[in-house]
């Protein structure tokens, strides 16, 4: 989801590629001792307590792991274990929507009141709710976040409604479409217009359009349940000083934000997909990675930005209490890269570490 929600774990989020891999041939210009030494760096550091990651170059794949998958234990992360990927969810969120937009069901520049009378503010844009350029206030800046807090509410369910309100009860950060700025609020209002175009839940939705097209079995729109089904490694943050695990949480709290379960091999399926055009019409697809001057690097959905070296890249981040991830490929797919960091109990910075990572993938 972003911002103060996943406050403890953020540094963790930038992590996670490490390369204790399998592999065919070496053709790839990655160099994967250097992933693995910059990974190791990231787990060694105590910046997370294990990693799993999926590298693509051309016709080479690795994937890769370090760290532990528990605590006090020697379990390894499982290369095919499942993750919450937070705000990756809005890519997914963003794609059905521009689906129906492709379809003639959605007008992007339409006010998104003309489907939802009375929801939001009437002056604000479906484009710009996709966008985060709608002022919506952030409704996570208005839950209790911190570890010791967020434990007496890991559990409730909530409404999408309720979530909105947290948000509507606030005035506009800015006027609509002058400025940029993240927002959960803006997904939470894209789910619902999902679900009154469709007639019908919007992970529904997701499921028809994207996951059982592509096959994504190993990826679910969780709901209430607290659990993490098949292998998954399990997470932690630190409650009045002591190590608490944070693996189970009612990811309702993220709904069409950022609630989503999934695996790096399903998240990349998803990405080659999206960025060869399987998804979205021709129109829309121009749109989904469409940045403004307002917005240079976000899209609608997608995160757009150049790297230091030059290259282009663009996907998406995600962290929520205990687990934080990436999904980025090169516009023409060649290049991509999923990653997965579960916290620990302690901290560490993984700057570093995690720019060689990326120098070395995509630069």
């Amino acid at each position: 989801m972003g911002n103060r929600l996943v406050a403890t774990v953020t540094a963790a989020s930038l992590l996670a590629l490490t390369t204790a891999g399998v592999a065919s041939a070496d053709t790839s210009s990655v160099d994967r001792e250097v992933v693995q030494q910059a990974l190791d760096q990231i787990t060694q550091s105590g910046a997370a307590l294990g990693v799993q990651a999926r590298v693509t170059d051309g016709r080479q794949r690795f994937t890769a792991g370090s760290g532990k998958a528990e605590l006090n234990s020697d379990r390894p992360v499982p290369q095919n274990g499942r993750f919450r990927v937070g705000s990756i969810t809005k890519t997914f969120v963003s794609t059905v929507t521009l689906q129906l937009a492709g379809e003639g069901k959605i007008d992007l520049d339409a006010p998104v009141v003309r489907y939802l009378p009375g929801l939001i503010d009437g002056r604000i844009t479906v484009r710009q709710v996709l966008q985060h350029t709608s002022g919506l206030f952030n409704y996570t800046d208005a839950l209790p976040l911190s570890p010791e807090e967020f434990e007496k509410i890991r559990y409730k369910s909530w409404s999408p409604q309720e979530l909105l309100a947290l948000s509507t009860s606030k005035p506009l950060d800015f006027e609509p479409g002058t400025k940029w700025s993240y927002s959960n609020t803006n997904y939470v209002v894209a789910g619902l217009l999902i679900e009154k175009i469709t007639g019908k839940p919007y992970e529904k939705a997701v499921e028809q359009r994207i996951l059982k097209p592509l096959r994504l079995n190993d990826t679910e729109v969780p709901g209430d349940r607290a659990g993490i089904s098949g292998p998954h490694a399990r997470a932690y943050w630190t409650v009045a000083g002591k190590p608490s695990d944070i693996t189970r949480i009612n990811p309702s709290v993220a709904w069409a934000a950022g609630e989503m379960i999934s695996t790096t091999r399903d998240l990349d399926t998803f990405v080659t997909a999206l960025s060869s055009g399987r998804l979205l019409k021709p129109a829309q697809q121009q749109e989904i990675s469409r940045t403004t001057a307002v917005s240079p690097e976000y899209g609608l959905g997608l995160q757009v930005r150049a790297l230091p070296c030059g290259t282009k890249v663009w996907g998406h981040g995600g962290g929520i209490p205990g687990y934080s991830s990436e999904m980025m490929t090169t516009p023409d797919s060649k290049k991509r890269f999923e990653f997965n960091a579960t916290s620990g109990p302690t901290q560490g910075d993984p700057g570093e570490a995690f720019n060689k990572l990326l120098t070395e993938v995509f630069c």
